[in-house]
């Protein structure tokens, strides 16, 4: 669920892989032996109607549960022995190993004379976390997760230096959770302080001027047992000296009498103000509270209330602070406060908006960066601080940027910048001259003209025009297997990135295809609000047509489209494949919100509620209970083959939701193909996720897709 906010080196073998469109000569013909899962007779009358649960034990904690532990065990085991059956899913992954051994950097940050940035030489589990002293400088490794755990699943999350670059503040990730713990190292010498924060979570990390000490958020300690379960409630802003115990740290802000709010911190780049931006969900809708950290009294000033719109700092110059708002604008323009007035500043208007929708605005030197979406491909500008436009950031193609990131009075940012075609090249841009140099870029050993991505634009059920974005190598013919990815919610954009995986699909002759849904953030707000809430259908509409879309333009064909999505995509899979059964040949949803009447009960589910509604008000209720992948499994109807995917350790949508839909598809008379589940041990909802534990599941997926869609690997 959304925040509260690579060139392949190609090692081409000798049984290098090509595909065949016609049906597997060996298949699995036995039926699936599914394990027997105990039904409940839980049913609950909610707003005049009964609503049955009878895998409701499944939500307990598999780490507490010894019957829910025993059926994971089960259940894996059931999937890994179909797996067997499968042609070729060795040499699928023994491919994919190959496709991911490539160099991978991320933008860096420049703090005093060092550049910070993360960086994976191929095939670790997890990035190390290096420094460059100066531009032309020797990297250093400062931070490798690859020694914290012997499974790879301990990882290293956000990262934060100070503001001279001597000191690095850092929070870990352990088997997937959204838990961090903080903790703190001297640059120069390498050595780990003793410093360390607990229960810390979807906070962000903010130095003071002088390095002394940081900023976060966290809840309290939850009850013990429940860390993975019990809802997320009461979240506070402190403050950390360093060298002290977690005891000690300063209480700065709290709002016991919203308990639901959660609090965002970040420091002006000059030190001197703290700003703590508050939301209520998943919404972008914020207050935004001041503190200036020159008042020992550390008084706070509301500087935006009434959770109304979007406030993204963009950077201050004195007192002036720039942001990229939605107010009075969907598509978000800058606008700048100054806190030298008293009370509420009025907003003065910079840039205003434009067609295409704003997505990043930063300060860097003494001009700003804006970032936009046209059509979901990023389009970059240099402008002035007055507003006025200087010109474009070239990219090299269609495409997504990522980055821009930088400081007043320092010219100096990157960007990455990749499509499905092109692993992420790191680009360093100095906005004074306007001049562009490539940071870091792998080495390629394919030749991305090989591929190609088109954008096309199809029609949903009501005639609202939906883009696609469709990938496939040059020489794939018409009518091939394609799978379908989704996401259709909580404003995120999906945009064109690389990934090895996809690339794998597509060398195997497939078609990888991208809906940009309404419930997205692509065309702004107004886009957003038409797949939400009681709009939600329209974004299984978009998705569904979007399928029809791509076999009657002959780019698949009917039995050869799989459907893939993950959280609330998984969600959209799960209830697009009950809607629509016939469209698909396979599917996977992977960690999604399948419990649509629940989803609010548990860890930050609560947050949810701005998309989905509140499953306690009855409007609400009949719109989710209407769509719930859980509650609308059509017995009678054969279904796709399908393998649901989740993890052990995900606390963000509990695997309880995924549990409970594997069981009612088995348990239901919907046809013979497979359905199936696959859980992860020591992995949550996807980051901190290492590398050998991604590639297995990628080789199962397209291994499992691939037969059912006619993509059948052979050796040559």
């Amino acid at each position: 669920m959304p925040r509260l906010g690579s060139t392949a080196r190609f090692l081409f073998a000798a049984t290098a892989l090509m595909m065949t469109m016609n049906a597997p000569a060996a298949a699995p013909t036995d039926p699936v032996t599914y394990p027997q899962t105990p039904r409940g007779d839980v049913v609950e009358t909610q707003f005049g109607e009964e609503i049955a649960d009878p895998y409701r034990w499944l939500e307990n904690d598999v780490r507490a549960d010894k019957a829910v532990e025993t059926w994971v065990e089960a259940e894996n085991k059931a999937t890994q022995t179909y797996m067997k059956t499968l042609p070729v899913r060795a040499d699928i992954a023994a491919r994919m190993k190959q496709l991911w051994n490539f160099e991978r950097y991320g933008v860096p940050r420049k703090r005093g004379d060092g550049y910070f940035f993360v960086h994976n030489s191929g095939l670790q589990n997890q990035a190390v976390l290096k420094v460059r002293d100066g531009l032309a400088g020797k990297d250093r490794a400062l931070i490798d997760p690859n020694d914290w755990a012997k499974d790879g699943a301990t990882a290293l999350d956000a990262w934060e230096p100070s503001n001279d670059g001597k000191l690095l503040l850092y929070s870990v990730q352990d088997g997937g959770t959204d838990w961090r713990i903080v903790r703190l190292l001297d640059v120069a010498t390498g050595k780990l302080l003793p410093d360390e924060i607990r229960w810390v979570k979807f906070s962000g990390l903010a130095w003071d001027s002088d390095g002394k000490g940081f900023f976060y958020a966290r809840f309290p300690e939850p009850k013990k047992g429940n860390a993975f379960q019990q809802l997320n409630l009461n979240h506070q802003v402190y403050y950390h000296a360093v060298g002290t115990d977690q005891s000690a740290d300063k209480l700065i802000y709290a709002t016991p009498d919203r308990p639901k709010l959660n609090h965002g911190v970040e420091t002006t780049s000059d030190g001197r103000y703290l700003l703590v931006t508050s939301s209520q969900g998943t919404d972008e809708r914020y207050e935004v509270t001041l503190f200036d950290l020159a008042d020992p009294k550390m008084k706070p000033r509301k500087l935006v209330g009434g959770f109304n719109n979007d406030w993204a700092l963009a950077g201050s110059i004195g007192t002036k602070f720039y942001f990229r708002t939605n107010l009075k604008s969907p598509r978000s323009r800058v606008v700048v406060l100054d806190v030298a007035e008293r009370g509420r500043p009025k907003p003065v208007e910079i840039v205003p908006q434009q067609i295409d929708t704003l997505v990043g605005a930063h300060i860097v030197g003494s001009r700003m960066i804006l970032a936009y979406l046209g059509d979901a491909k990023t389009e970059a500008s240099l402008y002035e601080l007055d507003g006025r436009r200087v010109g474009p950031i070239e990219l090299p193609d269609i495409g997504t940027g990522a980055g821009f990131g930088g400081r007043a009075g320092d010219p100096e940012t990157f960007y990455s910048f990749s499509n499905f075609a092109t692993p992420t090249t790191i680009y360093r841009l100095n906005t004074s001259t306007g001049k562009t140099d490539v940071f870091a870029a792998p080495k390629l050993a394919f030749d991305p003209k090989d591929y190609e991505v088109d954008q096309k634009f199809f029609d949903s059920k009501d005639g609202t025009r939906v883009p696609i974005f469709v990938a496939r190598k040059k020489t794939t013919a018409p009518g091939a297997p394609a799978l379908l990815y989704g996401y259709g919610g909580f404003n995120i954009s999906v945009t064109p990135v690389f990934s090895a995986a996809v690339l794998n699909w597509m060398e195997m002759g497939g078609v990888y295809a991208v809906a940009n849904l309404r419930g997205g953030g692509e065309y702004g707000a107004a886009w957003h609000d038409a797949g939400r809430l009681a709009q939600k259908q329209n974004v299984f509409d978009d998705f569904i047509a979007a399928g029809d879309y791509l076999i009657s333009s002959g780019i698949s064909a009917k039995g050869k489209l799989a459907a893939m999505g993950r959280s609330n995509g998984g969600l959209l899979i799960g209830a697009t494949v009950n809607q629509r059964p016939d469209l698909f040949a396979a599917a996977n949803p992977a960690v999604g919100v399948m419990d649509m009447l629940r989803f609010d009960r548990f860890t930050a589910g609560r947050y949810w509620v701005d998309d989905y509604g509140d499953p306690g008000v009855e409007a609400d209720f009949r719109v989710l209970r209407a769509y719930s992948p859980y509650h609308n499994i059509k017995a009678g109807v054969d279904y796709p083959a399908i393998m649901v995917t989740t993890a052990d350790t995900d606390d963000r949508v509990v695997p309880g939701h995924s549990f409970k839909y594997a069981a009612a598809l088995q348990s239901a008379q919907i046809g013979s193909k497979p359905h199936l589940i696959r859980i992860e041990t020591r992995a949550g909802h996807g980051s901190g996720k290492p590398t050998d534990k991604i590639i297995d599941e990628y080789a199962d997926l397209w291994a499992f897709m691939g037969y059912w869609t006619g993509l059948v690997p052979a050796k040559r």
